[in-house]
């Protein structure tokens, strides 16, 4: 057993989560180790659609310029009856509240060899290929109130490719970003909350110069028989999915004819597959989507992060997306933890605000699963004539697509106070328009950096600038951005003088118009832990 070395962080899986932990980790001066048990992308497509929010997590680790020149935008989602008749439509902007496209269209290790790209340019990020975890193990240093309050480092025991000696390595923090058969996810103690759905689904990916009839968004088949999902993910690239039953095999001899029949509504292909044909099948595999929510997503210093914490069916393409809302979410305050010596209660906030939305996200997607797909009962035909009703009704198709992120539950980085007559900001994100600042034209988190911001509708109050000072922010007033009136129509709307931005953009507190001062400072001044007493005695 060989000798142990030390890491701040160490992050178990080198996917798209775990590579996106990093880069966040070391925006923040984060020094990380990826332990991944392949020693290279996975080639085959996966997830092919993240939404505007995930486009601005992106810009944050620098690679939404290179994503955008391989990815495709979508003109949204409708819903077809067995005929392919519509339903309704659900669409999306090309430009969104995050100032990207609402949905966008690629090929996951496209989006992987980017964010390697980036890690590799990152000296505080360090990638071990070929390394299987074998255990995760915390060491309780003090005396707890609870099973998240130990600060105690955290032992890593690996293999190597081609050794079946064990190694060691210690870490402040652990983040276990190692999928649906997480290991991290046991050694937490952690088990699945079963939200009734699994299905078992036929994934067909193809790069085809054929004609296809589309209409440049998703479709999603709603036959109780054959449902089905179409969607086109790039230039020439196309993906079905279909619900078959067991005997509907696409392999062997009778293959082919099959898979013909079932892409018939969208393109036609000859009776017979011929050598050098202009429709290749890249994969296609049999998935069995399920909806599960681990019942803990932390003990002490291990985190679960992605599908290590949750699954969800792939029905309104949040999988992707929610895995790195939790890198998004977590990777800043674990930071603050381990650098500025916040208290360790921020990280109790990590679940506290990430399950409840993610749970009511797999929510959305199963109550589309089995309103539109369910049963072949007459449930299933009632449940899809009510939804096409509804969907008729004006403004039901954009709350619905707005329901897709919703905002955070109040808590003590969410200070949210009971409104009747306007829109609550907090646990909302702020909209990023284009702005300028000293004659460059810039996206706002470009110009606000990677720390909290007050953006405020009129000039600073002392107290406004004391709460900046304290946590090393900018004030920056929102009619001196040069913007189209975004911010200050935001700020108008919600009523607020000025708002308290986290790192990750979340509005985390709010001066309501007229009152000049933020109001509930005490709240979360002592999680955050500023290291500026004279400015946080000015807080209190």
């Amino acid at each position: 057993m060989k000798g142990t070395a030390r890491r701040a962080v160490v992050i178990i899986g080198a996917g798209p989560v775990g590579v996106t932990a990093a880069l966040l980790l070391a925006r923040h001066g984060v020094r990380s180790l990826l332990l991944e048990r392949h020693r290279d992308i996975y080639p085959q497509p996966r997830a092919v659609v993240v939404d505007d929010e995930i486009r601005r997590i992106l810009q944050s680790v620098g690679v939404h310029e290179e994503f955008a020149a391989l990815a495709r935008p979508a003109r949204g989602l409708r819903l077809l009856d067995a005929r392919r008749r519509m339903i309704a439509e659900f669409p999306r902007s090309p430009l969104g509240h995050h100032g990207f496209p609402q949905t966008s269209m690629f090929d996951q290790p496209d989006l992987e060899r980017l964010l390697r790209d980036a890690l590799a340019r990152r000296p505080e990020c360090e990638l071990w290929g070929g390394v299987e975890v074998v255990s995760v193990t915390q060491s309780v240093t003090q005396d707890t109130d609870g099973p998240n309050d130990s600060t105690g480092s955290v032992r890593v025991t690996f293999r190597r490719d081609g050794s079946d000696e064990e190694e060691h390595l210690w870490a402040d923090a652990v983040l276990g970003c190692d999928g649906a058969g997480s290991l991290t996810r046991d050694a937490i103690g952690a088990v699945w909350e079963d939200l009734h759905f699994e299905e078992s689904w036929r994934v067909i990916d193809v790069r085809t110069s054929r004609p296809v009839r589309t209409w440049e968004g998703a479709e999603q088949i709603c036959c109780p028989t054959r449902p089905g999902t179409f969607m086109r993910v790039g230039e020439d690239r196309y993906r079905w999915e279909f619900r078959l039953a067991d005997d509907q095999n696409l392999d062997g001899p009778d293959g082919w004819e099959r898979l013909r029949e079932l892409v018939a509504p969208w393109v036609d292909l000859p009776p017979e597959a011929s050598q050098g044909d202009d429709f290749e099948v890249i994969r296609q595999a049999q998935y069995t989507f399920r909806a599960r929510l681990a019942d803990r997503w932390r003990r002490g210093r291990v985190f679960l992060l992605g599908d290590a914490a949750h699954l969800t069916p792939p029905f309104v393409g949040q999988g992707l997306c929610a895995g790195l809302r939790d890198a998004h979410n977590l990777t800043w305050k674990l930071a603050r933890v381990l650098q500025q010596g916040a208290h360790d209660g921020l990280l109790d906030t990590y679940e506290r605000e990430r399950k409840p939305h993610v749970r009511h996200v797999i929510r959305v997607a199963v109550a589309v699963g089995w309103a539109m797909t369910g049963g072949q009962d007459r449930g299933a035909a009632f449940r899809r004539a009510v939804v096409g009703a509804a969907c008729r009704i004006p403004g039901v198709t954009a709350a619905v697509s707005r329901d897709l992120s919703p905002a955070l539950t109040a808590g003590p980085l969410v200070r949210r106070r009971p409104r009747l007559t306007s829109r609550v900001l907090a646990g909302t994100f702020c909209p990023q328009p284009w702005v300028r600042q000293d004659g460059r034209r810039m996206r706002l988190d470009d110009l606000l950096g990677k720390s909290f911001a007050v953006l405020t509708a009129g000039p600073a109050t002392a107290q406004m600038t004391a709460v900046a000072m304290a946590l090393g922010a900018q004030t920056i007033r929102a009619d001196d951005l040069g913007d189209d009136g975004t911010l200050a129509g935001w700020l108008a709307r919600g009523r607020a003088d000025a708002v308290l931005l986290r790192p990750d953009r979340v509005v985390l507190d709010t001066v309501p118009a007229g009152t000049g001062d933020f109001t509930d400072t005490t709240a979360w001044a002592p999680l955050l832990h500023t290291a500026r007493h004279t400015a946080d005695a000015r807080l209190a």
